[in-house]
């Protein structure tokens, strides 16, 4: 079983397309995109699809799209993101639904990934708002580490349309060969995680990784085609694509 899951809310024009392709949906929370109009809707389109509703928090830059980081310190992250998930929380109940899973966006999430203290921040904030809520972070990262320490449920994210350096982060945006536009490079790193518990670094070393949640990007320029390629290759080795479920109230 595999989750498989996307970002959305962000004002690109595939969340219609993409919604019915996959298990869970991050949700842009009107800070580094978005707003309450947008968060409605996909909120109201992931319900449509049985699709389980994440909050996508950021940094405050729609100018940057929350890809830049800015100094903040811990506790100002700890606002940050409980600002964001009280306003989603708020829309979803509205709405009639509950969230399920927090994943942080961007600069955001790369640095909680590497730094001890942003991921305590976060996780903090998460397990304050609802302790049952399940934390998507970087696959062996600080996230996940600082996550499990507050007893938070945690989903270990690898990356169908990103590529790995020696150290398992992320290549950064800004460098060549970050981003995978190759139909069959994405299926074979998206496969080799499920299947080898690894991925092929760009100095091609294998390291181990362990994945529970495929991410997929939604403002990607093969978003659809990629999610569509994904799903027909997982169900064609018969993979279940599932979202990891919150504990219950």
């Amino acid at each position: 079983m595999i989750d498989l899951n996307c970002d959305l809310g962000e004002g690109f024009p595939a969340d219609a397309a993409l919604m019915p392709l996959i298990s869970s949906a991050n949700i842009a929370c009107g800070y580094h995109a978005g707003d309450r109009v947008t968060m409605r809707s996909t909120i109201a389109l992931a319900l449509e699809h049985r699709v389980a509703i994440g909050a996508h928090p950021g940094f405050d830059d729609k100018a940057n799209f929350g890809r830049l980081p800015i100094a903040l310190s811990p506790d100002q992250i700890y606002q940050l993101v409980l600002e964001q998930l009280t306003l989603i929380a708020a829309i979803a109940r509205e709405e009639g639904a509950t969230l399920n899973h927090v994943k942080p966006h961007g600069a955001l999430y790369n640095r909680a990934a590497q730094t001890p203290e942003w991921a305590q921040a976060i996780a903090k904030a998460v397990h304050d708002f609802d302790a049952n809520l399940i934390l998507f972070g970087l696959s062996g990262s600080h996230s996940i580490r600082a996550a499990k320490y507050l007893g938070l449920s945690t989903a270990n994210e690898v990356f169908a349309d990103r590529s790995y350096q020696a150290d398992g982060s992320l290549t950064p945006r800004h460098q060549g060969g970050a981003l995978i536009q190759d139909t069959q490079l994405c299926i074979a790193q998206v496969t080799q995680m499920i299947e080898q518990g690894s991925v092929t670094t760009t100095t091609g070393q294998n390291i181990p990784l362990q994945a529970d949640t495929i991410c997929l990007h939604g403002d990607g320029m093969h978003a659809i085609s990629f999610a569509q390629a994904i799903r027909h290759a997982l169900e064609a080795k018969k993979i279940v694509i599932q979202a990891p479920r919150r504990n219950k109230d």
